[in-house]
């Protein structure tokens, strides 16, 4: 009897899953935990281990496609057992005898399946067909739900009219067609949403549909603070980065203000007992913001060596699912990058975001005319105004200021 691979449901809020890649192929022999497929769900790829012992029968979703919690993934079986609708019987259909040929009959155009206007493809067939010149619009699908799989390209290359050489036309306008609602030209490449990247702009589509935003700015003189940062990092040995003084930092402004420490669920208002903040950090894929729980009651070395250490398990997904939820606040910064200001976008549910700047400098005139070199850098702290106010919000931003600008203070 064949059994069922299946989606597995990775979290309580996890709908579908992405096949990232698969290990095994139809055909190969699978022991109960050997790995046979790779999916992408909530911004992590995870590995899929067999539950059964034999052979790969059949692979029913292939790489690129979006499978729901529970949908079928594949049937593991004795080999040559008949699974699904089809026959599972390859040397037979290897052997069958070849149609005999016959003339062309006119018919009229296979129906081409589409979804929101476009044409169902698997991701291998697309770039199969790129590269030997098919028309994949004419193709007609015969993978799951009528869509276009490799083998479809390659019958219709098989099958394709071979023309005689004629002389070169003359170069035209390269063709435009359509990709949903967009002119796809000629080099143009389609490439699917998917995994990471799908979560991320669902994320930040919901909240700028959902939260009244606002963004002020506020700028910080940190003179002090970088001759602050290296003299510690030569007293003690040691490589503190900025990023770390200012998470310690907001962690103490929050825990002075905790009416930032919020979170709105329908009509009620939930106060968060804990500062949790979200450390964003940028991969090739997209984003994803693992935790730094109770940070306020970490020191400065414990906060430097659990950023490292999350940011870099973050870069080679090496990520516990719990690592990367239950932020009640959150950092983004871009002062790496030379940004001097931006408007960052809330993580819900947390109610608001502080995007961190560069530090630039600047030359300074004081009350007596001297001109000296000073450090500013700015932070930009977008909060929900159902719930956070302007001047409350000017007030945690000038906590945050004082802070950085007393960085002695970040310590005591």
């Amino acid at each position: 009897m064949a059994f069922e691979v299946k989606m597995p449901q990775l979290g309580l809020t996890m709908e579908e899953g992405t096949v990232t890649r698969w290990v095994k192929q139809e055909g190969d022999a699978v022991k109960a935990g050997d790995v046979i497929l790779e999916i992408t769900t909530d911004k992590l790829t995870s590995e899929v281990e067999s539950e059964f012992d034999g052979t790969l029968l059949k692979i029913v979703a292939q790489e690129g496609e979006d499978i729901p919690v529970k949908g079928l993934l594949a049937y593991i079986g004795e080999a040559g057992e008949a699974v699904g609708s089809a026959e599972a019987a390859p040397a037979a259909a290897e052997a069958a005898p070849a149609p005999v040929a016959a003339a062309p009959v006119a018919v009229p155009p296979a129906p081409i399946v589409t979804v929101n206007g476009r044409i169902r493809i698997s991701p291998l067939a697309r770039k199969t067909a790129a590269k030997m010149g098919i028309d994949y619009t004419n193709v007609k699908g015969t993978g799951p739900a009528g869509r276009i799989v490799q083998k479809d390209i390659l019958a219709a290359a098989e099958n394709a009219p071979v023309a005689a050489p004629v002389a070169a036309p003359a170069p035209v306008a390269a063709p435009v067609v359509k990709s949903g609602s967009v002119d796809l030209m000629d080099g143009d490449e389609v490439e699917k949403l998917a995994g990471m990247r799908k979560v991320v702009a669902e994320r930040m589509g919901q909240s700028r549909r959902e939260i009244p935003s606002v963004t002020q700015n506020v700028k910080i003189d940190v003179t002090d603070l970088m001759k602050f940062r290296k003299q510690i990092n030569v007293d003690l040995g040691v490589k503190y980065s900025v990023n770390d003084f200012i998470l310690k930092a907001v962690a103490k402004a929050l825990k002075n203000n905790k009416h930032i420490l919020v979170s709105l669920d329908g009509d009620q208002i939930i106060k968060r007992a804990h500062v949790n903040i979200g450390m964003a950090v940028a991969l090739d894929e997209g984003l994803i913001v693992p935790v730094l729980k109770d940070i306020d009651k970490m020191s400065l070395e414990e906060i430097s060596a659990t950023a490292k250490d999350l940011a870099e398990r973050a870069r080679t997904n090496k990520l516990g699912m719990d690592e990367y939820k239950g932020s009640t606040f959150s950092i983004s910064n871009l002062g790496m990058f030379g940004v001097e200001t931006f408007d960052p976008i809330i993580n819900q549910p947390d109610s608001g975001i502080l995007g961190v700047c560069a530090v630039q400098d600047e030359l300074v005139m004081d009350d007596e005319g001297n001109i000296s070199k000073r450090q500013f850098m700015r932070i930009s702290f977008t909060f929900d105004h159902r719930l956070i106010d302007g001047a409350t919000a000017a007030k945690f931003e000038l906590a945050i200021k004082e802070l950085l600008e007393n960085p002695m203070k970040i310590l005591l």
